[in-house]
């Protein structure tokens, strides 16, 4: 999708020197995190101050998006990332600038499954993310970022999404693909993934992120899974080189969609003031939070 303005919205990233970051949701910080100095991964505080910038689901437009299309299926997907568009759009709270946006399933599978299960167990409001995991506490090994803290299975609007799980078409989480965290952020949804999980499955998630615009590092990119595919089938003999020439097809169809949806860095803004002042308004926003960065 193609976004006119803002310049500037209302949820983005500000960065200062000594790679420090905080998710800004108008003049309030969300989420203060520092990267490692080894590039492994990155400490964070979240300040329990997030709204999503969606209004809450109804179960009415879950069971009509169902009876729509099958949940799961490429038009119940296109039916709610056309409505999570419509809410974006109009939302001052939101992530959209400028520029060109996707808003696609998990085309690139980032999400590795022994992780879910992990991700309700282990979620600190001051935490870690490993990138790597080399040495790192394995529960530190998460594929989604809450920006607040997930909600207790036995809430009642999580066992209302947990009924809608069970019958079958819980609508979609909604994510934001962050490059400086290196993962993605729930922007709505966060009692929709504790549903999912707390019933032993997980939830399906719409990523939203920046679009690769640079049609040269398309085609570069491209450029080399083409040519062995090309090679592959021209191998290819024998009364069973049909099925497998559309076999090789298919693969090829999903490496290129893969590429041509890749998630274009995360646009950052200066935090005003500079390292002191993000200092200053981590103590004040997050006291006693002392994440060691150099290691």
């Amino acid at each position: 999708m193609r976004v006119e303005g803002p310049g500037k919205p209302g949820l983005r990233m500000e960065c200062a020197d000594g790679r420090r970051l905080v998710l800004m949701q108008g003049t309030t910080p969300v989420l203060f995190a520092r990267q490692r100095a080894t590039h492994r991964g990155l400490h964070y505080a979240r300040t329990g101050r997030y709204a999503s910038p969606l209004a809450p689901l109804r179960a009415e437009r879950a069971r009509a998006a169902a009876e729509f299309a099958a949940p799961g299926s490429p038009a119940w997907r296109e039916r709610w990332a056309a409505h999570a568009e419509a809410e974006l759009r109009g939302a001052a709270g939101g992530p959209l600038h400028a520029g060109e946006w996707l808003l696609l399933p998990d085309v690139h599978r980032w999400f590795n499954a022994v992780n879910w299960p992990t991700l309700l167990a282990h979620d600190p409001d001051r935490g870690h993310l490993t990138w790597f995991g080399y040495g790192d506490p394995p529960e530190d090994a998460r594929d989604l970022l809450p920006l607040r803290a997930l909600s207790d299975p036995g809430a009642p609007r999580v066992k209302a999404y947990r009924r809608q799980y069970r019958e079958g078409v819980l609508p979609p989480v909604f994510a934001w693909w962050i490059s400086g965290f290196h993962s993605p952020v729930v922007l709505d949804g966060h009692d929709r993934v504790t549903a999912a999980l707390a019933e032993g499955g997980r939830p399906e998630v719409l990523i939203l992120s920046r679009a690769v615009v640079d049609a040269t590092w398309v085609a570069r990119l491209s450029a080399r899974p083409v040519e062995e595919y090309e090679k592959r089938v021209a191998a290819l003999e024998g009364p069973l080189a049909a099925s497998r020439i559309a076999h090789q097809s298919r693969g090829l169809a999903d490496e290129l969609t893969a590429i041509i949806s890749g998630y274009d860095r995360t646009r950052a803004w200066p935090f005003p003031g500079g390292a002191p002042a993000w200092d200053a308004a981590a103590a004040a926003h997050v006291p006693g939070w002392a994440p060691d960065a150099d290691g």
